[in-house]
């Protein structure tokens, strides 16, 4: 039971060592994204920044993004297997969250997560071995980094990347099977399972689905999911405002930039917070986007552009209600959070 315990610890302080990296990607990127979508609107073909410093701006923030996850792997290795194992996290991390293979499906950021694990315990155990002392001095830079970098890969391509793909196109057959069927248990399926993955392989295949509905004329299913990308990342804000007894004062500031992302319709400033304490967030902002969705559904929304948040209101049909649908559906997942969420002993504000 003491191993148990000792390795559920390690595994927590890992989580909390690459949240913490991660979080200054998500601010950076998130931040100068939003600002650089004030030089572009929405179109037919997507969100268009026409102002080339903008543009310059968005590319910036894209780096962020591209950063954010290989970044929350490497940490996690790191803090099991040490220095050793940063590089390999950091690639394989990248591989996990970019589509690899035939199928370009990548695990997002429950993949990296998980592969970061798996990288810094393959570094724990290599260091146990037993090497004459001049093998051991390169051990850290040539020997560990080769060798961790290779099996994690195959790992990751072989093994974990194969129920991935299985998943998803599960997730895709469900989703087909719905839109025919019943509008209202449509959304509220297509809202449970949209964010889960906070941008990964579920989150990529309802964004297929949906641009492969609008390719034949059908934008509502796209209308109804665009409502949901906003909501993780504000009702984690609006939950800080109203239930300041439950964060502490480093969650209130970044909650501050997931809330911005929030805005222009980017979910992943909620990362940290569900990787951080995932039974207390993601359920929960899970039924918020459900109730956001199917307000989407009952008022007929519709989008032609493959981007959501409230600058694309203007581009919607029926704009209030996809307005409406968000902010409810954000206020849904804050107080849920709020109320089963337990106080932060001694926090201060």
């Amino acid at each position: 039971m003491n191993k148990v315990r000792e390795q559920l610890q390690i595994l927590y302080k890992a989580l909390m060592t690459g949240v913490s990296y991660m979080i200054p990607f998500v601010v950076a990127g998130g931040v100068l994204m939003a600002i650089s979508f004030l030089g572009g609107n929405p179109t037919e073909t997507g969100f268009q920044i026409n102002n080339e410093f903008m543009k310059n701006l968005n590319s910036i923030s894209k780096a962020g993004f591209t950063m954010m996850i290989p970044a929350l792997a490497a940490y996690v290795s790191y803090s099991i297997g040490g220095r050793p194992a940063l590089a390999p996290g950091f690639i394989i991390g990248f591989i996990a969250n970019n589509p690899i293979g035939d199928t370009k499906i990548s695990a997002g950021f429950v993949g990296a997560l998980l592969m970061g694990i798996i990288v810094g315990y393959i570094v724990r155990f290599i260091l146990k071995l037993k090497v004459p002392m001049i093998i051991r001095s390169i051990m850290p830079i040539l020997v560990i980094p080769v060798i961790t970098t290779f099996f994690a890969g195959i790992i990751y391509i072989y093994i974990v990347s194969g129920p991935i793909i299985s998943f998803s196109n599960l997730i895709m057959k469900l989703l087909t099977d719905l839109s025919g069927s019943n509008l209202i248990l449509f959304a509220i399926v297509l809202g449970l399972i949209c964010e889960i993955d906070m941008g990964g392989p579920i989150t990529k295949t309802v964004t297929l689905f949906t641009i492969a509905l609008m390719a034949n004329g059908n934008f509502v299913a796209n209308g109804i999911y665009r409502v949901c990308p906003s909501i993780p990342p504000l009702a984690i804000l609006i939950s800080n405002y109203l239930f300041k007894n439950k964060w502490t004062k480093e969650d209130m500031t970044a909650a501050h930039s997931a809330g911005v992302m929030g805005l222009v319709g980017i979910t992943e400033g909620a990362i940290p917070f569900v990787v951080k304490d995932a039974k207390s967030i993601l359920p929960r902002t899970m039924i918020g986007c459900s109730v956001g969705a199917v307000i989407a559904a009952l008022g007929q929304v519709e989008s032609p552009v493959p981007h959501g948040g409230f600058i694309t209101a203007p581009v919607v049909k029926n704009p209030l209600v996809y307005i409406i649908a968000m902010i409810v559906g954000s206020f849904v997942g804050a107080l849920i959070i709020g109320f089963l969420k337990k106080p932060i002993i001694n926090s201060e504000y």
